[in-house]
């Protein structure tokens, strides 16, 4: 009898192992990205893998501060770390499930005489300590620990990728509003060079040299100028604001100076560590998420075997409180409890069902967060590549453009072409100025999302 109870064990013990996650589920890692010199590799995660600081690339200590601030104060890092906080909390309760329970008790009632059961009233009083334990002969609270710990992982994980999140949103507010600065300070300038011209227009019309038209043209010109600055000036108020909310901060107290756009654009290197994706946490943690949804089938399958419990329990009982701790009065016990289900109109096939779906949904979103994983590097450098390529063909148009503003203006102060023409050309030069600005704005903002697709950073951990 006894071999026949360990052999139902052990077969039942084996059906309760947790299922393999089929590897054509998981996307292969290429051996190396389709942009850059194809030195560009992958690795498994490895959330515990330090990070290196990658904002501190851009050599900017405005930048430094202000993600200090964000990490401190932004809301979406608070709700991360508190919901960490909560995971960890329910991994101490699992673990609390695996070791013995002891209660102390202590109670006194007095037991009236019943109509059909005539007997004197009587006083009892106890106290006393009682154990208990179960063991975890299939793995149930085993796997629901380490569903729990994986959990708590998973958290620790999402609160590195919301600071990640956070700290590429408030590097890529604060760039823009330096572009935004390098751009109005751009067009203050055309607008003064345009009110110049106006001066020296308004002045020939008044010696009559010129019709009304041109000076009309040229107030024109100015005018739409100045809107445009004025625009600029607004776009500029929002993103502030937005990098105010970014580092917890209330917009109307918040204010982010106007300074020279002196942010050094990092140098991506020609070579990066094999390991340089296994610090994305967002990867990390739908790794454990699906580990735990594993895990989660292991604690659902074990509900169809037999649960065992042993118990104890020791004190004193008497009529009389001054004898209630005497020797004589003292009482114990002990048991063991086997509980097996035996009907419950398919609840435990449809737990394991549930479970199993949720591993096959942990399972696809992995797999989806790595192909995102991929892509967003991809697209970062594919990006860095066409604009560096692109600021130097704006460069050339440019320096083409300032030439043919500089010919057309002393050809104007000559008399030798109209004013649509140097109106013409001021416009394409400025057009072009800012789009060199749009361009150089592009590969800052580019450079942001590398960082954040490459888990913080390419080198090695600082």
């Amino acid at each position: 009898m006894r071999n026949a109870i360990f052999a139902i064990a052990l077969a039942a013990a084996g059906c309760a192992t947790v299922p393999p996650i089929d590897p054509k589920a998981i996307p292969a890692a290429p051996q190396s990205f389709k942009e850059g010199d194809g030195r560009w590799t992958i690795a498994p995660p490895a959330e515990s893998q330090p990070r290196g600081e990658g904002w501190r690339a851009f050599g900017d200590p405005v930048l430094d501060d202000l993600v200090a601030r964000a990490d401190r104060g932004n809301t979406d890092v608070r709700v991360a770390a508190a919901r960490l906080r909560q995971a960890r909390a329910l991994l101490q309760a699992s673990e609390a499930d695996q070791s013995p329970h002891v209660d102390a008790s202590a109670s006194g009632g007095r037991q009236l005489g019943l109509p059909f059961n005539p007997v004197k009233p009587a006083t009892l009083y106890a106290a006393g300590v009682g154990a208990s334990y179960e063991i975890d002969l299939f793995g149930r609270l085993a796997q629901a620990t380490r569903a729990a710990e994986l959990d708590a992982a998973a958290a620790e994980g999402l609160l590195q990728s919301a600071r990640l999140a956070v700290q590429a949103d408030v590097a890529q507010a604060y760039l823009a509003i330096r572009a935004l600065d390098e751009e109005r300070a751009l067009v203050r300038r055309t607008v003064v060079a345009y009110r110049e011209t106006l001066d020296l227009i308004e002045r020939r019309y008044r010696a009559g040299d010129v019709a009304e038209l041109d000076v009309s043209r040229s107030r024109t010109e100015v005018a739409a100028t100045e809107s445009e600055a004025l625009a600029l000036d607004r776009r500029r108020a929002q993103l502030e604001h937005a990098l105010a909310v970014l580092v917890g901060e209330v917009p109307s107290s918040f204010r982010l100076a106007e300074a020279p756009w002196s942010t050094r654009l990092p140098v991506i290197p020609a070579g990066v560590p094999s390991t340089v994706l296994t610090r994305r946490p967002d990867v990390s943690a739908a790794e454990a998420q699906m580990l735990a949804a594993q895990a989660r089938v292991g604690v659902a399958k074990a509900a169809w075997f037999p649960s065992i419990s042993l118990t104890a329990s020791g004190g004193y009982a008497s009529p009389q409180i001054d004898d209630l701790f005497r020797w004589s009065a003292r009482a114990w016990g002990v048991g063991a409890l086997l509980s097996l289900p035996v009907f419950d109109g398919g609840r435990r096939a449809a737990g394991v069902e549930s479970a199993s779906g949720g591993m096959d949904a942990a399972v696809a979103q992995y797999r989806e967060r790595v192909l995102v994983a991929f892509r967003d590097v991809e697209d970062q450098l594919s990006a860095l590549r066409l604009l560096r390529e692109q600021s130097e063909a704006q460069e050339r148009a440019v320096r083409s453009a300032a030439r043919t503003t500089a010919l057309s203006d002393a050809r104007y102060r000559n008399g030798l072409v109209s004013q649509l023409e140097l109106l013409d050309a001021q416009r394409s030069e400025l057009r072009n100025r800012r789009e060199a600005v749009t361009v150089r704005a592009a590969q800052y903002q580019a450079t942001v999302g590398l960082v954040r697709a490459l888990g913080g950073g390419w080198g090695q951990a600082s």
